[in-house]
């Protein structure tokens, strides 16, 4: 299948802000999914359930809440605008934000799932031996939790190129900005006689999909030989 000019856009234009939106979340992913795999304190089971409110919370609502904290005249927004001259709104780095906000829990929950499965033992051991706790978590608790960290962003950058609500909410339907696949087979559905042009993109995010659902498979199936031999 021989994509067309707009279909090519379209698609990087979506690898684009997945991608952007998964390497910036990440750091904040893996520190997230530590404190709630490792650290106990007052508040935790609040902490872990505003972590994970994108999942059940609808995406427009999202988007709606984006708009009114990080948007040109939102509380944060507009004070990155003024000192920092960084905008979100009607642009790629605002669907990546938004992105990433959808897609963040899946990665913090398969992160977390992959940390508590590293024996404690083993950090135990490193910290009598006088290492720091930075160095152990670098050292043994990083590299042991590495696939599902890997599965971690397969899964959230898939999340991320089928995120529609909270991106159309908050930045708009943008050609060449912020229409993302699922935007612009949004779009093509709402003109006359796009349904075959609809039909095209909707083929590239189910082979997009797939191959993200088979790649997670095939990490969770390493991780557990890794585990278990």
């Amino acid at each position: 299948m021989i994509l067309t000019e707009y279909e090519w856009q379209t698609l990087l234009l979506s690898l684009k802000i997945a991608g952007a939106a998964i390497l910036f979340s990440l750091p904040i992913g893996i520190l997230t999914a530590w404190i709630l795999a490792r650290c106990q304190f007052l508040g935790k089971s609040l902490f872990d359930s505003i972590v994970h409110l994108p999942l059940v919370l609808p995406p427009v609502v999202l988007g709606y809440l984006l708009l009114i904290t990080m948007g040109r005249h939102g509380f944060i927004g507009e004070w990155l605008s003024y000192y920092l001259q960084i905008s979100f709104s009607f642009n790629w780095q605002g669907a990546a934000l938004a992105s990433a906000v959808v897609a963040f829990p899946l990665m913090v929950r398969s992160i977390r799932l992959a940390i508590e499965s590293i024996d404690l033992r083993l950090e135990c051991v490193a910290r009598t031996l006088g290492a720091s706790p930075l160095k152990v978590f670098i050292t043994i608790t990083l590299p042991l939790a590495f696939p599902g960290i890997l599965m971690g962003i397969v899964l959230g950058f898939a999340r991320c190129l089928g995120e529609f609500g909270a991106t159309i909410t908050f930045v708009s339907n943008i050609q060449g900005e912020t229409r993302t696949l699922p935007l612009a087979m949004y779009t093509l559905l709402q003109m006359p006689n796009g349904e075959h042009a609809a039909l095209r993109l909707c083929i590239i995010s189910i082979v997009l999909s797939l191959a993200a659902l088979f790649l997670s498979e095939m990490l969770n199936r390493w991780h557990k030989k890794k585990l278990f031999g």
